[in-house]
């Protein structure tokens, strides 16, 4: 996709570098003079979020590590001595506890706009792939890290979640013993979290390099949804994109900042700031608002097998959606019936999202049970369907061509 390299290095230490880990090189093709469609608008521009948010995760973490303490005695203890005694520890803490937040915000808005411009589809699916395996790295790692801080809420969300696996034929009940470390949620499970949940972030860290890599094979797809056809429809990276990314980030940072300094704990558990206490339960258990659309889904469905394979399989249903969307055309610009059902589908997950926090009750689970047939239709019957009765908007012949209209096409 990127050609031939246009680097040239600049000095003796650059060129005797280059002969022998051309590192400087990659970086220069895939970050500076990389071709990229000159269409992209600033939904592309949340991917660079995503590595900042990555790499602020990881920092931050690595900061609390060296002030953590991974027992039960001490947990909750060792999280108020870095709020209270560590110098800017409450600064570092409320980063990474909001931090998690705005990573899934970004990464939602991400994976919602790849489905909308059809990002998923061919030549992109192993892209698509490794993005939902990122997704979910980062499920595990967001859960994990909940259970920390040692509070109410932490150790009964990892009691009713863990549980859950023992709902498993067969292997079910080992498998939560091995998770616990034991009998029940104590210190050998709050010991296996914190390693988990440390190591996680360089797992993702690992995926998003092939991540990238997997991108820059076919190239980004565009709010248009075709191939580029020559130099006419691209600009280098830098400086058209570098500065657009660095733009959308900066107000991406006014938002996180308002929630570290203003509403650190809106986003939380008022619960989690009571030290747990096994012999007390919570009035009602919930996760973090992230997994809350999952959580709803699990609740629906009365038997706990049943409820368990649901909320894996509405996981597992995105790694098949380059092959249940069985429309040629990509972009929703040109699928006025696909944008309709698109629209509905955000609003089915924010309902999910919604019940995810409510008992599960009542009309609560009424509702639930509607909006998880509707999640899994929309992927199972609607998207298969659409390919083969709705009649799409004619496709653009170029990207320069939907920019341009009456513009004279170069010559391939």
């Amino acid at each position: 996709m990127s050609g031939e390299s246009t680097y040239n290095p600049g000095n003796g230490f650059t060129k005797w570098m280059d002969s022998r880990l051309p590192i400087m090189r990659l970086a220069h093709d895939s970050f500076v003079d990389y071709p990229t469609p000159k269409n992209l608008n600033y939904w592309w521009t949340f991917g660079g979020i995503l590595t900042f948010c990555l790499v602020t995760q990881i920092v931050t973490g690595i900061i609390l590590a060296m002030h953590y303490t991974p027992h039960t005695s001490m947990a909750f203890n060792s999280v108020e001595h870095i709020m209270r005694d560590v110098n800017y520890g409450w600064l570092m803490r409320y980063i990474h506890a909001n931090g998690a937040s705005m990573f899934f915000l970004a990464v939602y808005i991400h994976m919602f706009r790849g489905m909308y411009y059809g990002s998923y589809k061919a030549p992109r699916e192993v892209l698509w792939i490794l993005g939902v395996l990122i997704y979910i790295l980062m499920m595990a790692a967001g859960f994990m890290g909940y259970v920390l801080p040692w509070g109410q809420m932490s150790v009964w969300g990892a009691t009713v979640i863990t549980n859950l696996f023992g709902a498993i034929p067969v292997v079910g009940d080992s498998l939560v013993t091995l998770m616990w470390g034991g009998f029940s949620v104590d210190n050998p499970t709050l010991n296996r979290f914190f390693s988990l949940h440390y190591l996680i972030p360089f797992l993702i860290a690992g995926v998003v390099v092939l991540h990238i890599w997997a991108l820059h094979v076919p190239g980004n797809n565009n709010p248009v949804g075709i191939s580029v056809k020559g130099e006419q429809d691209t600009v280098p990276f830098h400086p058209y994109y570098t500065v657009k990314d660095g733009f959308a980030l900066a107000l991406f940072m006014i938002l996180f900042s308002y929630f570290i300094f203003f509403a650190p704990n809106v986003l939380g558990h008022a619960d989690n700031y009571i030290p747990a206490n096994p012999l007390v339960t919570p009035a009602h258990i919930v996760p973090e608002w992230y997994l809350l659309p999952f959580y709803a889904i699990l609740r629906a469905v009365p038997d706990k097998l049943g409820g368990v394979a649901l909320m894996f399989g509405a996981i597992f249903v995105m790694f098949l959606l380059p092959w249940l969307d069985t429309s040629k055309v990509r972009s929703a610009r040109y699928r006025p019936l696909f944008r309709q059902f698109f629209i509905l589908f955000i609003i089915d997950c924010l309902i999910l999202g919604y019940l995810g926090a409510k008992p599960a009750e009542g009309v609560y689970i009424v509702l639930a049970r509607v909006a998880t047939v509707y999640y899994f239709a929309h992927f199972l019957i609607i998207l298969p369907l659409l390919g083969l009765v709705e009649k799409t908007k004619e496709v653009p012949e170029s990207i320069s061509a939907s920019i341009h209209p009456t513009a004279p096409q170069a010559a391939e």
